[in-house]
Protein backbone atom coordinates (compact mmCIF):
# COMPACT_ATOMS: atom_id res chain seq x y z
CA UNK A 1 0.00 0.00 0.00
CA UNK A 2 2.86 2.35 0.72
CA UNK A 3 4.37 2.13 -2.76
CA UNK A 4 1.19 3.03 -4.74
CA UNK A 5 0.57 5.98 -2.39
CA UNK A 6 4.14 7.14 -2.89
CA UNK A 7 3.77 6.87 -6.70
CA UNK A 8 0.52 8.83 -6.56
CA UNK A 9 2.12 11.62 -4.55
CA UNK A 10 5.13 11.66 -6.89
CA UNK A 11 2.85 11.86 -9.94
CA UNK A 12 0.86 14.71 -8.40
CA UNK A 13 4.11 16.50 -7.61
CA UNK A 14 5.19 16.23 -11.26
CA UNK A 15 1.83 17.57 -12.46
CA UNK A 16 2.05 20.50 -10.02
CA UNK A 17 5.62 21.30 -11.06
CA UNK A 18 4.65 21.17 -14.78
CA UNK A 19 1.62 23.39 -14.12
CA UNK A 20 3.67 25.90 -12.15
CA UNK A 21 6.37 25.95 -14.82
CA UNK A 22 3.77 26.49 -17.52
CA UNK A 23 2.12 29.24 -15.47
CA UNK A 24 5.45 30.95 -14.84
CA UNK A 25 6.34 30.64 -18.54
CA UNK A 26 3.04 32.25 -19.55
CA UNK A 27 3.61 35.05 -17.02
CA UNK A 28 7.08 35.61 -18.47
CA UNK A 29 5.73 35.63 -22.04
CA UNK A 30 3.05 38.22 -21.27
CA UNK A 31 5.37 40.29 -19.10
CA UNK A 32 7.71 40.51 -22.10
CA UNK A 33 4.74 41.42 -24.32
CA UNK A 34 3.74 44.33 -22.08
CA UNK A 35 7.31 45.54 -21.65
CA UNK A 36 7.98 45.58 -25.40
CA UNK A 37 4.57 47.12 -26.03
CA UNK A 38 5.24 49.99 -23.61
CA UNK A 39 8.66 50.55 -25.15
CA UNK A 40 6.95 50.73 -28.55
CA UNK A 41 4.68 53.55 -27.40
CA UNK A 42 1.39 51.74 -26.70
CA UNK A 43 -0.72 52.46 -23.62
CA UNK A 44 -1.91 49.78 -21.17
CA UNK A 45 -5.45 50.10 -22.53
CA UNK A 46 -4.18 49.66 -26.08
CA UNK A 47 -2.05 46.69 -25.02
CA UNK A 48 -5.11 45.01 -23.51
CA UNK A 49 -6.81 45.28 -26.92
CA UNK A 50 -3.67 44.03 -28.65
CA UNK A 51 -3.46 41.13 -26.18
CA UNK A 52 -6.91 39.97 -27.26
CA UNK A 53 -5.85 40.46 -30.88
CA UNK A 54 -2.73 38.33 -30.34
CA UNK A 55 -4.81 35.55 -28.77
CA UNK A 56 -7.27 35.71 -31.66
CA UNK A 57 -4.37 35.55 -34.13
CA UNK A 58 -2.83 32.53 -32.33
CA UNK A 59 0.68 33.99 -32.14
CA UNK A 60 2.97 31.54 -30.35
CA UNK A 61 5.24 34.35 -29.13
CA UNK A 62 3.05 37.42 -28.37
CA UNK A 63 6.00 39.83 -28.21
CA UNK A 64 6.78 39.15 -31.90
CA UNK A 65 3.95 41.58 -32.64
CA UNK A 66 6.53 44.31 -31.91
CA UNK A 67 9.53 42.71 -33.63
CA UNK A 68 8.25 40.86 -36.69
CA UNK A 69 7.00 42.73 -39.76
CA UNK A 70 4.99 39.70 -40.94
CA UNK A 71 3.37 39.04 -37.56
CA UNK A 72 2.46 42.71 -37.19
CA UNK A 73 0.83 42.82 -40.63
CA UNK A 74 -1.02 39.58 -39.88
CA UNK A 75 -2.45 41.06 -36.69
CA UNK A 76 -3.35 44.35 -38.41
CA UNK A 77 -5.35 42.42 -41.03
CA UNK A 78 -7.23 40.63 -38.26
CA UNK A 79 -7.84 43.94 -36.47
CA UNK A 80 -9.19 45.56 -39.66
CA UNK A 81 -11.58 42.61 -40.07
CA UNK A 82 -12.62 42.85 -36.40
CA UNK A 83 -13.51 46.56 -36.63
CA UNK A 84 -15.21 46.15 -40.00
CA UNK A 85 -12.63 48.14 -41.97
CA UNK A 86 -13.50 51.56 -40.53
CA UNK A 87 -14.57 51.29 -36.91
CA UNK A 88 -15.10 54.08 -34.40
CA UNK A 89 -12.59 56.84 -33.65
CA UNK A 90 -10.90 54.85 -30.86
CA UNK A 91 -10.38 51.96 -33.27
CA UNK A 92 -9.04 54.33 -35.92
CA UNK A 93 -6.59 55.84 -33.41
CA UNK A 94 -5.19 52.42 -32.51
CA UNK A 95 -5.06 51.38 -36.17
CA UNK A 96 -3.15 54.57 -36.94
CA UNK A 97 -0.61 53.80 -34.20
CA UNK A 98 -0.17 50.28 -35.56
CA UNK A 99 0.48 51.69 -39.04
CA UNK A 100 2.92 54.24 -37.62
CA UNK A 101 4.79 51.42 -35.90
CA UNK A 102 4.77 49.31 -39.09
CA UNK A 103 6.09 52.27 -41.07
CA UNK A 104 8.85 52.88 -38.50
CA UNK A 105 9.99 49.26 -38.88
CA UNK A 106 10.24 49.79 -42.64
CA UNK A 107 12.00 53.16 -42.44
CA UNK A 108 14.51 51.92 -39.86
CA UNK A 109 15.24 48.74 -41.78
CA UNK A 110 18.82 48.60 -43.14
CA UNK A 111 18.69 49.02 -46.92
CA UNK A 112 22.28 48.12 -47.70
CA UNK A 113 22.57 51.48 -49.46
CA UNK A 114 24.72 54.02 -47.67
CA UNK A 115 24.82 57.75 -48.20
CA UNK A 116 26.95 59.57 -50.77
CA UNK A 117 29.56 62.21 -50.11
CA UNK A 118 30.32 64.02 -53.37
CA UNK A 119 28.58 64.83 -56.64
CA UNK A 120 30.65 62.26 -58.60
CA UNK A 121 28.50 59.56 -56.95
CA UNK A 122 25.21 60.86 -58.37
CA UNK A 123 23.61 58.42 -60.81
CA UNK A 124 22.64 59.28 -64.35
CA UNK A 125 18.94 60.05 -64.75
CA UNK A 126 18.71 61.55 -61.25
CA UNK A 127 15.99 64.22 -61.13
CA UNK A 128 17.14 67.61 -59.83
CA UNK A 129 15.65 70.83 -58.57
CA UNK A 130 17.79 73.79 -59.57
CA UNK A 131 17.64 76.98 -57.53
CA UNK A 132 18.79 80.09 -59.38
CA UNK A 133 18.98 83.01 -56.98
CA UNK A 134 16.66 85.79 -58.07
CA UNK A 135 15.01 83.63 -60.76
CA UNK A 136 13.33 80.72 -58.98
CA UNK A 137 13.35 76.92 -59.00
CA UNK A 138 13.77 74.88 -62.19
CA UNK A 139 13.54 71.22 -63.07
CA UNK A 140 16.47 69.28 -64.51
CA UNK A 141 18.03 65.83 -64.75
CA UNK A 142 21.52 64.34 -64.71
CA UNK A 143 22.49 63.46 -68.29
CA UNK A 144 25.95 62.08 -67.53
CA UNK A 145 28.53 62.13 -64.76
CA UNK A 146 32.30 61.77 -65.09
CA UNK A 147 35.28 62.59 -62.91
CA UNK A 148 35.64 66.12 -64.29
CA UNK A 149 32.12 67.53 -64.65
CA UNK A 150 28.44 66.86 -64.11
CA UNK A 151 26.25 67.26 -67.20
CA UNK A 152 22.61 68.22 -66.49
CA UNK A 153 19.73 68.96 -68.84
CA UNK A 154 18.95 72.62 -69.43
CA UNK A 155 16.77 73.64 -66.45
CA UNK A 156 13.16 74.30 -67.44
CA UNK A 157 10.39 76.40 -65.92
CA UNK A 158 7.11 78.00 -66.98
CA UNK A 159 8.61 81.41 -66.31
CA UNK A 160 9.41 83.46 -69.40
CA UNK A 161 12.81 84.93 -70.14
CA UNK A 162 16.23 83.45 -70.73
CA UNK A 163 19.12 83.16 -68.29
CA UNK A 164 22.80 83.66 -69.14
CA UNK A 165 23.82 80.26 -67.82
CA UNK A 166 27.62 80.34 -68.15
CA UNK A 167 29.10 81.46 -64.84
CA UNK A 168 25.72 81.18 -63.10
CA UNK A 169 25.86 79.90 -59.52
CA UNK A 170 23.33 77.15 -58.79
CA UNK A 171 22.05 75.20 -55.82
CA UNK A 172 21.11 71.64 -56.80
CA UNK A 173 18.63 69.65 -54.73
CA UNK A 174 17.78 65.97 -55.26
CA UNK A 175 16.16 63.04 -53.51
CA UNK A 176 18.03 59.74 -53.63
CA UNK A 177 15.71 56.73 -53.60
CA UNK A 178 15.77 54.70 -50.36
CA UNK A 179 18.23 57.15 -48.85
CA UNK A 180 17.71 60.87 -48.20
CA UNK A 181 17.67 64.33 -49.74
CA UNK A 182 20.86 66.18 -50.71
CA UNK A 183 21.84 69.71 -51.71
CA UNK A 184 25.07 71.28 -52.97
CA UNK A 185 26.25 74.50 -54.61
CA UNK A 186 27.95 74.60 -57.98
CA UNK A 187 28.71 76.85 -60.95
CA UNK A 188 27.91 76.50 -64.68
CA UNK A 189 31.04 76.03 -66.79
CA UNK A 190 29.52 75.74 -70.27
CA UNK A 191 26.39 75.15 -72.36
CA UNK A 192 26.39 72.18 -74.74
CA UNK A 193 24.35 69.44 -76.39
CA UNK A 194 24.57 66.05 -74.70
CA UNK A 195 22.70 63.02 -76.02
CA UNK A 196 20.74 65.38 -78.27
CA UNK A 197 19.55 67.60 -75.41
CA UNK A 198 20.41 71.19 -74.49
CA UNK A 199 22.55 70.79 -71.38
CA UNK A 200 24.81 72.50 -68.88
CA UNK A 201 28.27 71.46 -67.75
CA UNK A 202 28.59 72.18 -64.02
CA UNK A 203 31.39 71.80 -61.51
CA UNK A 204 31.55 68.90 -59.07
CA UNK A 205 31.30 69.38 -55.33
CA UNK A 206 32.91 67.46 -52.47
CA UNK A 207 30.52 69.07 -49.98
CA UNK A 208 27.11 67.43 -50.25
CA UNK A 209 24.75 68.35 -47.43
CA UNK A 210 22.47 65.47 -46.47
CA UNK A 211 19.00 66.66 -45.53
CA UNK A 212 16.11 64.69 -44.03
CA UNK A 213 15.82 60.94 -44.37
CA UNK A 214 12.64 59.44 -45.75
CA UNK A 215 9.75 59.33 -43.29
CA UNK A 216 7.04 57.71 -45.38
CA UNK A 217 6.84 54.54 -47.43
CA UNK A 218 5.86 55.09 -51.05
CA UNK A 219 3.87 52.55 -53.06
CA UNK A 220 4.64 52.47 -56.78
CA UNK A 221 1.54 52.26 -58.99
CA UNK A 222 0.03 53.37 -62.28
CA UNK A 223 -3.48 54.30 -61.24
CA UNK A 224 -6.00 56.58 -62.98
CA UNK A 225 -7.15 59.59 -60.98
CA UNK A 226 -8.76 63.01 -61.36
CA UNK A 227 -6.93 66.30 -60.86
CA UNK A 228 -8.56 69.57 -59.74
CA UNK A 229 -7.16 73.02 -59.11
CA UNK A 230 -7.73 73.86 -55.45
CA UNK A 231 -9.08 77.40 -55.41
CA UNK A 232 -10.40 77.35 -51.84
CA UNK A 233 -8.80 75.43 -48.97
CA UNK A 234 -12.16 74.93 -47.30
CA UNK A 235 -12.92 72.44 -50.10
CA UNK A 236 -9.66 70.56 -49.61
CA UNK A 237 -11.23 67.40 -48.13
CA UNK A 238 -14.57 67.55 -49.96
CA UNK A 239 -15.03 64.86 -52.65
CA UNK A 240 -15.88 66.24 -56.09
CA UNK A 241 -18.99 64.93 -57.82
CA UNK A 242 -17.89 65.82 -61.36
CA UNK A 243 -14.95 64.22 -63.20
CA UNK A 244 -11.79 66.28 -63.14
CA UNK A 245 -8.77 66.21 -65.41
CA UNK A 246 -7.42 62.78 -66.28
CA UNK A 247 -4.06 61.94 -64.77
CA UNK A 248 -2.13 58.94 -63.52
CA UNK A 249 -0.90 58.40 -59.99
CA UNK A 250 2.63 56.99 -60.12
CA UNK A 251 3.28 56.59 -56.39
CA UNK A 252 1.42 57.10 -53.14
CA UNK A 253 2.25 57.61 -49.46
CA UNK A 254 0.49 59.02 -46.42
CA UNK A 255 2.42 62.27 -46.93
CA UNK A 256 1.89 62.83 -50.64
CA UNK A 257 1.89 61.37 -54.11
CA UNK A 258 3.32 61.73 -57.60
CA UNK A 259 1.06 62.15 -60.62
CA UNK A 260 1.73 62.23 -64.35
CA UNK A 261 -0.02 64.92 -66.40
CA UNK A 262 0.28 66.12 -69.97
CA UNK A 263 2.27 69.25 -70.77
CA UNK A 264 4.65 71.31 -68.67
CA UNK A 265 3.71 71.49 -64.99
CA UNK A 266 4.48 74.22 -62.49
CA UNK A 267 5.68 74.02 -58.90
CA UNK A 268 3.82 75.57 -55.94
CA UNK A 269 0.34 75.03 -57.39
CA UNK A 270 -2.41 74.05 -54.95
CA UNK A 271 -4.21 71.00 -56.32
CA UNK A 272 -6.54 68.20 -55.30
CA UNK A 273 -6.27 64.59 -56.47
CA UNK A 274 -9.24 62.24 -56.25
CA UNK A 275 -9.09 58.47 -56.70
CA UNK A 276 -10.43 55.28 -55.14
CA UNK A 277 -8.99 52.49 -53.01
CA UNK A 278 -11.15 49.38 -52.71
CA UNK A 279 -14.16 51.47 -53.73
CA UNK A 280 -13.44 54.03 -51.01
CA UNK A 281 -13.23 57.60 -52.39
CA UNK A 282 -9.90 59.20 -51.48
CA UNK A 283 -9.27 62.94 -51.63
CA UNK A 284 -5.71 64.22 -51.28
CA UNK A 285 -5.03 67.94 -51.43
CA UNK A 286 -1.63 69.54 -51.32
CA UNK A 287 1.07 71.59 -52.98
CA UNK A 288 3.18 70.69 -56.01
CA UNK A 289 6.73 70.68 -54.66
CA UNK A 290 8.65 69.59 -57.75
CA UNK A 291 8.12 69.04 -61.46
CA UNK A 292 10.05 66.63 -63.67
CA UNK A 293 9.24 67.47 -67.30
CA UNK A 294 9.77 64.75 -69.92
CA UNK A 295 10.20 66.72 -73.11
CA UNK A 296 10.20 63.70 -75.44
CA UNK A 297 6.66 62.72 -74.42
CA UNK A 298 5.47 66.18 -73.30
CA UNK A 299 4.43 65.02 -69.86
CA UNK A 300 5.23 66.20 -66.34
CA UNK A 301 5.62 64.21 -63.15
CA UNK A 302 4.26 66.35 -60.33
CA UNK A 303 5.41 65.46 -56.82
CA UNK A 304 2.81 66.63 -54.32
CA UNK A 305 3.25 67.25 -50.61
CA UNK A 306 -0.12 66.44 -49.04
CA UNK A 307 -1.92 68.48 -46.43
CA UNK A 308 -2.55 66.59 -43.16
CA UNK A 309 -5.03 63.83 -43.96
CA UNK A 310 -8.12 62.84 -41.95
CA UNK A 311 -7.20 59.78 -39.90
CA UNK A 312 -9.60 57.43 -41.69
CA UNK A 313 -8.20 58.44 -45.11
CA UNK A 314 -4.63 58.06 -43.90
CA UNK A 315 -5.44 54.60 -42.54
CA UNK A 316 -6.98 53.56 -45.88
CA UNK A 317 -3.84 54.70 -47.73
CA UNK A 318 -1.49 52.92 -45.31
CA UNK A 319 -3.69 49.83 -45.53
CA UNK A 320 -3.17 49.86 -49.30
CA UNK A 321 0.59 50.40 -48.94
CA UNK A 322 1.04 47.51 -46.50
CA UNK A 323 -1.61 45.25 -48.03
CA UNK A 324 -3.70 44.94 -44.87
CA UNK A 325 -7.08 46.04 -46.23
CA UNK A 326 -9.61 43.48 -47.51
CA UNK A 327 -9.56 43.19 -51.30
CA UNK A 328 -12.62 44.33 -53.24
CA UNK A 329 -13.55 44.54 -56.90
CA UNK A 330 -11.73 46.97 -59.14
CA UNK A 331 -12.28 50.56 -58.10
CA UNK A 332 -15.25 52.27 -59.70
CA UNK A 333 -15.81 54.64 -61.51
CA UNK A 334 -12.07 54.47 -62.24
CA UNK A 335 -12.27 50.97 -63.73
CA UNK A 336 -12.78 52.30 -67.26
CA UNK A 337 -10.85 55.51 -66.76
CA UNK A 338 -7.42 53.93 -67.16
CA UNK A 339 -7.68 53.14 -70.89
CA UNK A 340 -9.47 56.42 -71.56
CA UNK A 341 -6.90 58.53 -69.73
CA UNK A 342 -3.97 56.71 -71.34
CA UNK A 343 -5.43 57.34 -74.80
CA UNK A 344 -6.19 61.00 -74.12
CA UNK A 345 -2.75 61.69 -72.65
CA UNK A 346 -1.09 59.94 -75.59
CA UNK A 347 -3.16 61.81 -78.19
CA UNK A 348 -3.58 65.23 -76.60
CA UNK A 349 -0.91 65.73 -73.96
CA UNK A 350 -0.35 69.36 -74.94
CA UNK A 351 -0.34 72.78 -73.33
CA UNK A 352 1.11 74.22 -70.14
CA UNK A 353 -0.13 73.93 -66.57
CA UNK A 354 -0.33 77.33 -64.86
CA UNK A 355 -1.58 78.23 -61.40
CA UNK A 356 -5.17 79.39 -61.52
CA UNK A 357 -5.44 78.78 -65.28
CA UNK A 358 -8.31 76.29 -65.46
CA UNK A 359 -8.65 76.61 -69.22
CA UNK A 360 -4.93 76.06 -69.65
CA UNK A 361 -5.00 72.81 -67.72
CA UNK A 362 -8.18 71.75 -69.46
CA UNK A 363 -6.32 71.96 -72.78
CA UNK A 364 -4.18 69.08 -71.60
CA UNK A 365 -7.04 66.63 -71.77
CA UNK A 366 -9.88 68.14 -73.86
Amino acid sequence: MFLPAFLLIASLSVVIVVFLNKTNKEKTIWTLFYLKGKDSGFSIRELEILRRLVLQSNLEEPSTLFTSQDQLEFCIRNYVKAIGGIGDMESQDLLSKLYDFRQKIEVDKPTGRGGIYNSRQISGGQNLRVLVEGSGVYGSQVISNDTDYLIISLPVSNKSGSIPWIGQKLSLYFWREEDAGYVFDTEVVDELFAKGLSSLKVEHSDSLFRTQKRKSIRLKMHKPAYLYLLENDKDANTPETEPGLNCFMEDLSDSGCAIMVGGLGEADMRIKVQFALNNNPIVMSGTVRSVAYKEDINRSLLRIEADPLPIEIRNLILGEIFGTMPEDEDDLPFKLLSEEAEKVMADRGIGAVSRGDVDGIGALFN
